[in-house]
């Protein structure tokens, strides 16, 4: 998977991408991350990348010029070995697709993502129109710029890419995760999300400033540790995140549990 982000601020980057999973994806040559410094493409000699927009208004706006010549020099680079197919130009916006995990686990089957950091009052129009292909906002709230962002968007797609993780099934059964409550070749005591919230973790000690462990998860029986699981997360996803519960798959047990959880509630 190779990552090309246009920003205007490349040494955002040198932290987010410098530890973790990413650090680890990259080392393995399982992504590749290039940084494209949109004054670089400029003509004058400030660097001018923002201009007043027409009409009037507050603020400033990405000048379309020097996006377009990155964007197009990205898109010549090893033009003929290229799937064009597998790749995506992304713009990031306040105006945007709600970015989740289910746009996630999509980006993650390309074979190269473009991140066009948007800055100050936005990007001229014609970049979304000719250039993007989608348009991601990561949530109903504004940001200072797309760097931000575009390190969520890259985190998130990495650990969904095969070997960049060491356990696969991690990502099975993490929030909002859609699929199979339990993962094929795990033990039965997994529980996957399903679309869901997670479900609370625990480890050692058994017995923390007189916090314990629940029971049904040190009893060893895993048909009743998986009920548990199911249980806490549909609270969890009830308690945090209720709408989920209309855009997921749910059994009739799991609605006698929520029917059970609701009546403790009132």
């Amino acid at each position: 998977m190779k990552f090309e982000i246009v920003t205007i601020f490349p040494d955002f980057f040198r932290g987010p991408f410098d530890f973790g999973i990413i650090r680890r994806a990259k080392e393995a040559g399982l992504v590749e991350i290039n940084l494209h410094d949109l004054r670089a493409f400029t003509k004058d000699k400030h660097r001018t990348v923002d201009d007043r927009p027409f009409g009037g208004g507050e603020g400033m706006v990405l000048k379309p010029e020097p996006i377009f010549e990155c964007i197009e020099g990205i898109r010549s680079a090893d033009a003929l070995a290229r799937d064009k197919s597998r790749e995506s130009v992304i713009l990031l916006s306040a105006a945007g697709q709600r970015f989740d995990q289910k746009l996630a686990a999509e980006l993650s089957q390309l074979d190269r993502i473009t991140i066009i950091c948007g800055r100050y009052e936005g990007v001229d129009e014609r970049v979304a129109e000719e250039l993007a292909d989608r348009e991601i906002s990561i949530g109903d709230f504004v940001l200072s710029g797309g760097e931000l962002a575009a390190a969520l968007i890259v985190d998130t797609v990495t650990r969904l890419i095969p070997g960049a993780l060491g356990n696969e099934a991690s990502s099975k059964q993490e929030s909002f995760t859609h699929g199979e409550h339990v993962v094929e070749g795990e033990p039965s005591s997994t529980c996957g999300s399903g679309g869901l919230l997670d479900y609370p973790h625990y480890t050692r000690p058994a017995e923390f400033r007189g916090m314990s462990v629940p029971e049904p998860l040190l009893n060893g029986n895993h048909e009743e540790i998986k009920r548990w699981r199911r249980k806490e997360a549909l609270r969890k996803t009830l308690r945090n995140r209720p709408e989920l519960l209309d855009e997921v798959e749910l059994s009739n047990e799991d609605r006698r549990l929520l029917d059970e959880l609701r009546s403790e509630r009132s």
